[in-house]
């Protein structure tokens, strides 16, 4: 469970201290449910991805870790009261998607990054199957599952790379929940899984600007997918 002292304070001092480096722009608010459970599924540009998307979302966000991080004393005591959980990860864990599930059906908000690791060069990764699965699981259980979509975040700190002023600000997008379903059964809810990998791909391009980038309309100009941000 989150600390009710730790966790506002985490949010607080990147509140103060990211957009130092660059601003933070955010959209689709509306797309988030008032009440219960959501399952975030954001691309992953870099390591600060988690502080940027809690600390601009509304609500708490539980953030699925993987296990190596919680392998100090102190991180295993820091990382918890932050939201995160352990996942071990290119294995299967059921344990950690039963945590998933049992923490949206708590009315929890729960990130995972689907991809499984940064990526290598800013461009989308293939998805785990893994995350497409819990994320099927949840919508049968009738459970928010919301693209997320981070960008200009590989610019400020890119995988092996240092810490840097990206040139644009960093934005943060929450798409419309995925329509799929209601599935009848486990057999139907796993024939979905290409319809799952290929809905969420396409929504996370469209969000963090990939596939703008892709057609060359942006930087800036008015065919900008991100003339409409509005800032918190």
């Amino acid at each position: 469970m989150s600390s009710p002292v730790l966790y506002p304070l985490g949010k607080a001092t990147a509140r103060l201290l990211l957009p130092r480096i660059a601003p933070v722009e955010v959209r689709g608010l509306e797309n988030l449910p008032d009440r219960g459970g959501a399952l975030l599924l954001a691309n992953h540009q870099s390591a600060l991805d988690p502080f940027v998307l809690q600390t601009w979302s509304p609500r708490p966000v539980r953030a699925m870790t993987k296990s190596t991080q919680f392998g100090s004393p102190f991180m295993e005591w820091v990382l918890p009261r932050l939201g995160a959980f352990p996942v071990r990860r290119f294995q299967v864990d059921p344990q950690s998607v039963r945590t998933v599930l049992r923490l949206l059906e708590a009315g929890e908000w729960v990130c995972i990054y689907p991809e499984g690791e940064r990526s290598w060069d800013a461009r989308l990764q293939p998805f785990r199957r893994g995350a497409l699965r819990t994320g099927l699981a949840a919508i049968h259980r009738g459970i928010p599952v919301i693209p997320v979509g981070l960008d200009g975040m590989y610019d400020m700190l890119p995988r092996w790379g240092r810490l840097r002023r990206p040139e644009s600000v960093i934005r943060l997008s929450f798409g419309p929940r995925m329509d799929l379903g209601p599935f009848r059964d486990r057999r139907e809810r796993d024939d979905a899984l290409p319809e799952m990998r290929t809905g969420l791909r396409e929504a996370l391009l469209e969000l963090s600007g990939e596939a703008a980038r892709e057609d060359g309309l942006t930087p800036g100009g008015s065919a900008s997918p991100w003339e409409e941000v509005s800032s918190p």
